[in-house]
């Protein structure tokens, strides 16, 4: 999988998320803050950190690092099986 696709997936999971409710495409700087993550970073914890971060620095409010950890869980998992695909 090329990385473009392997943004899209990652897109498309964050998109269908949708914390704050707000609809497809509402927070795509927001998520672009997030790739960035997933691409630097091989710990679901760390992304899980940068994505609580990036929401809370945007929207003055503190998503639970549970959900920002099972999101993370997700994203590393499309990531880890981009690698493998290799």
């Amino acid at each position: 999988m090329e990385s473009k696709e392997l943004s899209y997936k990652l897109i498309d999971v964050l998109n269908k998320w949708d914390p704050f409710n707000m609809g497809e495409g509402e927070f795509d700087p927001e998520i672009a803050d997030i790739l960035q993550a997933v691409h630097d970073y091989d710990d679901a914890e760390k992304i899980a950190g940068r994505i609580q971060s990036v929401f809370e620095f945007s929207f003055e409010q503190v998503l639970p690092y549970k959900e920002c950890l099972s999101v993370a869980n997700i994203l590393l998992a499309i990531k880890n099986e981009d690698v493998c695909s290799l």
